[in-house]
């Protein structure tokens, strides 16, 4: 009997062990995150609550413009499984149908020009007049590479924008001219040193970006600022060309109020997990309350345009 007792036990130990590796190696692993450098902030946060929730998971997070992100995927065949996107038609326009299925709007942006105590005419800069202060002699101003970073192209948006706005000929072309192909970065977040250093007087930046790095910057007037829906229309009036998916092609980008966007990649080897970030994200009182106080509008509920079907089960119940 004793012997018996003995085996049952035995047995009775290895199921629970047993289960208990089964039930670690359904929630263990990792989540391989590109994203947009306006989003490391806010992603930043994300990762330590999450990973404080789920501490079998590691979040590993790569971030960089977002056209950056998409090529790591369709040009070098990085392994990732989620890719979140400052412009959600980037995912849109080099992800699917190839490399992911569908997209999810989850926050919106406005454009800024932002400045530092030591910057040139600090003085005196408003959302009337920023434009003549960028064209005066000595004042450096940047913007992100376009065809790297949405905000780069969302910045020359803003620049065709103001032309019409301000009724004044020609200023998107005497704007742009105005900055040297020096103070053009890769990435908008690379332009915060350059400010911060007195390199730069001025830099285009996101409003969410401005905030979390306490600079001080003009409000742009919603007509130009890219952050209003209600303006969409005037939007359309501004058009910047970007490198396509191959080389020697172009994408021509129509003004549009700034929508990010997050997918899960078809080939994203760690799917299971992937989904639980995406789910923690998505969540109201979770990332989205987290964008929220990172000076990021999330939108509530989140939204899907197509290809909702292919959406994991998960997730649908959270979105619109």
């Amino acid at each position: 009997m004793r012997r018996f007792l003995m085996i049952i036990s035995i047995l009775i130990g290895s199921a629970l062990t047993f289960t208990n590796l089964v039930s670690a190696e359904d929630t263990s692993g990792k989540v391989i995150i590109f994203h947009a450098g306006s989003l490391a902030f806010p992603f930043a946060q994300m990762e330590k609550e999450f990973e404080a929730m789920y501490p079998e998971i590691d979040v590993l997070r790569e971030s960089a413009g977002s056209r950056k992100c998409a090529r790591k995927i369709v040009e070098l065949n990085r392994e990732c499984d989620i890719m979140a996107s400052a412009d959600v038609t980037v995912i849109d326009t080099l992800l699917i149908p190839e490399f992911a299925d569908w997209d999810i709007h989850f926050t919106n942006n406005q454009m800024v020009l932002c400045y530092t105590d030591e910057s040139r005419y600090v003085d005196r800069v408003n959302k009337e007049n920023w434009y003549e202060i960028i064209l005066e002699e000595r004042v450096q101003s940047g913007y992100s590479d376009p065809n790297i970073d949405p905000c780069g192209y969302r910045a020359i948006m803003v620049m065709q924008l103001a032309e019409e706005y301000y009724q004044k000929p020609g200023l998107s072309k005497r704007l742009q001219a105005s900055i040297p192909q020096k103070n053009i970065r890769p990435k908008s977040v690379e332009l915060i040193a350059l400010l911060e250093a007195g390199v730069l007087d001025y830099a285009f930046e996101y409003r969410s970006v401005a905030v979390q790095q306490n600079l001080q910057f003009v409000e742009l007037p919603p007509q130009i600022n890219l952050g209003s829906t209600e303006y969409d229309d005037f939007y359309k009036n501004a058009s910047v060309k970007v490198s396509g998916k191959e080389p020697g092609t172009f994408i021509n980008k129509r003004g549009a109020s700034i929508t990010y966007g997050v997918t899960l990649l078809k080939n994203a080897p760690h799917k299971e997990e992937a989904i639980e970030f995406l789910k923690y994200l998505l969540n109201s009182e979770k990332g989205l309350k987290i964008l929220k106080q990172c000076g990021q509008p999330p939108i509530i509920p989140p939204i899907a345009t197509f290809n909702v079907d292919e959406i994991p089960e998960q997730l649908k119940l959270m979105i619109k």
